[in-house]
């Protein structure tokens, strides 16, 4: 007798199934993903383990779902046979469940790439229609679009049965992707975060001619309805296919009989990733004889006999091509590891932070070598390993003189960092608080990135945050006629620059580059004072009373805003801008978490890491980047790494999503 589901767990999973939903829409229809890998694949494989635990939750649920409804602009068809997804595996544990469980130990092994699926049915070898995934019931009709593809042929060659439809996925190479990227960029037109949206966007056109513009490639790989089979095993059908003029990942696939095998190829597949130039995401393990997959059958949304024995999400192993050197806004000297790209956690990532020399040297790391990359988050990408050294791999030397401007490079006694001493002349420092002024956690302005604010500062035409808010009135005419811009160009980051003008006090004093005041330190001060008086005219005593704020952070604050080239650099900005006051939050007892540090780690499934931090330091909390011994609390998610098991060793408190709901609740009573 199953077990009947209380109110909050009905609640639970009805919340789990609109984010999942939602995020479907998101990704199968209208190719703009709103979360990443790790988020949705947490979310659902806690919807199937709550239908999994209740099972009248599964009519409808995750362990049924497959796609997304199909879009209105597109001519539907119901697939012949249904178009089902394949049950995700995480690690070699939950792999062996599924491998000890088969009659045969002959596993075909294929890449897993990340593009868009594709069904197209020939009748008598002609090309007569081309479906998406869609629902899995139903597809949409691309059947011009696939037309435009030169791996998908319009005639079959060979021996080919009298109805076939051939199954795969169409895709874009990171080469393909770059160039349609750059060209976006050129154009002042809308850039893809990805291979796959690029793939997907392109291919889910209304107009072919689109599609034919851009650099479509495709695999096939299995089949739906079928006249006749003249193969018995999965390697056989991939002969098949390419003799009728297809392309497989033949050149990629495998074959395994033990557990030790599929584990061999699965690292080895991981290692050499990145110089496989389409992104993969992990590997489809299949039982290789095609007798044996019809008698195993399906569930209700995938095949028992295959399985996708996915990569994790927020790491990646690739080449680190060379070490560059940034200078920074206050003339810190950083290496960038300079990656061969690799698709992580959705993001195409091509660079990464290495610190400092010293962090250099505890990895390890020679040009040249194989790297573990991590990413998650919004956490820019670091590498935190070394995979396999390389024997030609070069050292890298930390340079004396400032790659930018030839100034002396000198490291101060007990200090990590190596700064550049020309700090009035460096360009790197201008161009660097700029860069600073307009990012994502400041003003936000979109358009104004390295390579322009570097042209416009070149030319004079902006000299300090100010002149930002009248490039366009002052120069918009002469942006239009250089390289790289346009009317369309100047007009968006025009209508992005007026965005800016109206801004939260914490993005202000984050944007303007007070030294030790981050996000964090700008929002305590924001809530702490409410007002940009209020912060400009503390005094240092005031500052060193408010949790958070140390000695050495309240006389750098109290510096910056006596500063007199600051005040008068300022009082140009304002001219130009409004800063909204902040709610001040005057009492310690305002919140549950108050006085708490905590540490958020690992994929929520229900909130981003910017909301869940926003939430705790609302209840009071103080986040933290980094687990110690001072640390209250830590809030682990999905894949929580080395900081959730560094809380175990310490004996912290570990929350779980749960719990974080819970406190949420309580302080809404």
């Amino acid at each position: 007798m199953s077990k009947t589901p209380d109110l909050l767990t009905l609640a639970e999973h009805a919340d789990l199934m609109k984010k999942l939903n939602e995020w479907d829409i998101a990704y199968h229809q209208n190719d703009a993903p709103i979360v990443d890998d790790a988020t949705y694949d947490a979310t659902r494989r806690r919807a199937i383990e709550l239908e999994t635990q209740y099972p009248e939750l599964a009519r409808g649920g995750a362990s049924e779902h497959v796609g997304a409804a199909v879009s209105s602009k597109f001519k539907s068809y119901p697939h012949s046979v249904p178009m089902l997804s394949i049950s995700d595996v995480f690690n070699e544990s939950e792999v062996a469940d599924w491998f000890n469980k088969l009659t045969t130990q002959d596993i075909f092994i294929e890449l897993k790439v990340d593009g868009v699926s594709y069904a197209a049915r020939y009748e008598h070898g002609r090309l007569v229609r081309g479906l998406t995934r869609g629902s899995g019931i139903a597809g949409e009709d691309i059947t011009q679009n696939l037309r435009t593809i030169a791996d998908i042929p319009q005639q079959l060659h060979g021996d080919f049965p009298d109805v076939i439809e051939v199954r795969g996925e169409v895709y874009m190479s990171r080469a393909d992707f770059l160039a349609l990227n750059a060209a976006a960029t050129d154009a002042g037109d809308k850039v893809f975060a990805n291979p796959r949206n690029a793939a997907a966007g392109s291919l889910r056109q209304l107009n072919p001619a689109i599609t034919a513009a851009r650099r479509l490639s495709a695999f096939a790989y299995t089949y739906g309805e079928l006249s006749e089979r003249t193969w018995a095993t999965q390697s056989e059908y991939f002969d098949k296919l390419e003799s009728w003029g297809f392309k497989t990942t033949r050149h990629w696939a495998q074959r395994a009989h033990t557990m030790d095998e599929i584990q061999h190829v699965y690292n080895d597949v991981m290692m050499k990733r990145a110089d496989i130039p389409f992104d993969i995401d992990g590997l489809v393990l299949k039982v290789n004889d095609v007798a044996t997959q019809e008698r195993m059958g399906a569930r209700a949304n995938s095949p028992r006999w295959e399985v996708a024995y996915k990569f994790p999400a927020a790491r990646a192993i690739t080449t680190l091509r060379d070490i560059t050197v940034q200078v920074g806004r206050t003339g810190v000297l950083t290496p960038v590891a300079e990656l061969e790209p690799i698709n992580i956690g959705g993001v195409l990532v091509s660079r990464a932070t290495l610190h400092n020399a010293d962090e250099i040297a505890r990895l390890g790391v020679n040009v040249g070598d194989r790297v573990i990359v991590q990413r998650a988050g919004d956490v820019i990408p670091q590498i935190v390993g070394v995979a396999a050294a390389t024997p030609n791999a070069t050292p890298f030397v930390f340079p004396d003189k400032c790659p930018v401007c030839g100034g002396n490079v000198v490291q101060e006694s007990g200090q990590v960092a190596r700064r550049c001493v020309n700090t009035l002349g460096c360009p790197a420092q201008r161009i660097g608080e700029l860069e600073h002024f307009v990012s994502r956690k400041g003003f936000d302005i979109d358009g104004l990135g390295v390579k322009q604010l570097e042209l416009f500062v070149s030319r004079g035409w902006i000299k300090n945050a100010a002149d930002i808010f009248t490039l366009i009135a002052r120069h918009g005419d002469e942006i239009k006629l250089l390289d790289g811009f346009g009317e369309k160009s100047v007009s968006n980051l025009n209508a992005s620059i007026e965005r800016a003008r109206n801004t939260e006090l914490h993005r202000f004093l984050f944007a303007i580059g007070i030294p030790e005041v981050g996000e964090v330190t700008a929002k305590i001060l924001a809530r702490a004072f409410g007002t940009l008086d209020a912060v400009r005219n503390a005094p240092a005593w005031k500052l060193k009373q408010i949790d958070g704020i140390g000695d050495v952070m309240a006389d750098e604050i109290v510096s910056f805003f006596a500063d007199a080239h600051n005040a008068t650099v300022l009082d140009e900005l304002l001219q130009q801008v409004h800063v909204a006051d902040a709610a001040v939050v005057r009492s310690s007892s305002d919140g549950p978490l108050t006085g708490k540090k905590i540490v958020l780690t690992g994929t929520l499934a229900k909130y981003t890491r910017d909301a869940a931090r926003e939430i705790l330091e609302r209840l009071g909390a103080r986040v933290q980047g980094s687990v110690s011994a001072k640390t209250d609390i830590v809030l682990a998610g999905a894949d929580a790494g080395s900081k959730l098991t560094r809380a175990e060793q310490l004996g912290i408190t570990i929350w779980s999503e749960s719990d974080f709901d819970k406190i949420i609740q309580e302080s809404q009573k």
